[in-house]
């Protein structure tokens, strides 16, 4: 009798405890649909989503084998919110292999070429080994950026193969867009948005009897020091109730100035794709911000993730300071076609990881 009111104590305080965290599942889901320049503390929830997207699931696992019946609980609050857990985390078992008439697209923020690595024979600089390898037909970069060891001209002599090339300048050469293309590149026309490093550009790109329409971005960071991110790294340690809530505040402060300055750029970008006559359009690049945030839920809007479609996994293209997610994104148009996403780690020389795909029109 004893055992059986412990138990059913235990039971109560644990369903408690899940339940909390359920709706926390919630609110980090959609808390990102929020306009973040009314709601930006809110907005930033989604950064955690995977904290009790895990415990959900761990929590469902217990209950199936403890109490099988309570298991309808993180069950539900995961079927609630599953167009997010397929966002944040998507299965996609059966992934055919691209046909012929597919080409490759790739996006990378390059991180100033590994920080201005030049490029010799004996020392080669590993990022421009790795687009000279990737047999992309279209490269996308972010963070080109120029310095005294490794020129435009060095670059361009690197990538020789592509005969289209473009570079946009940004905060007097801080920062800067590019884009390398088998197909003829017609037109670039960055996109005006208040920005003192950051920016995005259109590209039209002739390909076959088509023209696609590229958008390459590379949106306002989080503008976290090193500082910052040691102070992250410690929060997650942190085992002061004082230094957590002062941390904590200060960490949430300094990302809702920044989701608000997003939300701005990102609201550009969306009028600009709502706009399109054409209906082949790419949206690529750097968001600075998680598949689960306001600036990709917006300017997804009519398109398809690549990865959501053909990736598999968390796909984290940001992995340094311990902020791990995948930040780096291609939304295709919905004629278009997705094949064996990747966020490829194999190289380790930006910050980011390089995101790649197989892109086809679909028939008509």
């Amino acid at each position: 009798m004893k055992l059986r009111i412990i138990s059913n104590v235990f039971s109560g305080i644990l369903l408690s405890i899940n339940a909390a965290l359920a709706l926390l599942l919630l609110i980090c889901a959609y808390g990102p649909y929020l306009d973040p320049l009314h709601h930006p503390y809110l907005t930033n929830a989604g950064l955690a989503f995977p904290i009790f997207f895990f415990t959900n699931i761990l929590f469902l696992f217990f209950w199936l084998l403890y109490k099988w019946k309570y298991a309808l609980l993180p069950f539900l609050a995961l079927l609630v919110c599953y167009h997010q857990c397929r966002e944040y985390m998507p299965i996609n078992i059966f992934r055919p292999n691209p046909s012929e008439d597919c080409f490759k697209f790739l996006s990378y923020n390059v991180m100033a070429f590994e920080a201005d690595k030049p490029n010799k024979k004996d020392s080669p600089n590993e990022i421009l080994v790795y687009l000279q390898d990737c047999n992309a037909d279209i490269i996308c970069l972010q963070e080109y950026i120029l310095g005294s060891r490794l020129q435009k001209k060095d670059i361009d002599k690197a990538l020789s193969k592509y005969p289209y090339r473009h570079h946009l300048s940004l905060a007097n050469g801080l920062n800067g867009l590019g884009c390398y293309s088998r197909y003829p590149i017609l037109e670039a026309i960055p996109v005006e948005y208040p920005s003192k490093a950051n920016g995005s550009i259109i590209y039209k790109i002739k390909k076959d009897d088509d023209t696609l329409m590229i958008i390459n971005n590379h949106l306002e960071s989080n503008k976290l020091t090193i500082k910052d991110k040691k102070m992250y790294r410690d929060l997650l340690l942190e085992s002061e109730k004082k230094e957590i809530k002062s941390h904590s505040r200060y960490l949430v402060g300094k990302l809702a100035e920044a989701v608000k300055i997003r939300a701005v750029q990102a609201k550009k970008v969306a009028d600009i794709i709502k706009n399109n006559k054409s209906s082949t359009l790419i949206v690529c690049g750097d968001f600075n911000d998680s598949s689960l945030s306001y600036t990709h839920h917006l300017l997804e809007k009519g398109l398809t993730d690549a990865f959501t479609q053909s990736g598999n996994g968390m796909g984290i293209s940001y992995h340094q300071s311990g902020f791990y997610f995948r930040i780096d994104n291609i939304l295709i148009s919905k004629n278009l076609k997705s094949y064996l996403c990747t966020v490829d780690d194999r190289i380790k020389n930006s910050d980011h990881y390089p995101i790649w795909c197989f892109i086809q029109e679909k028939e008509k």
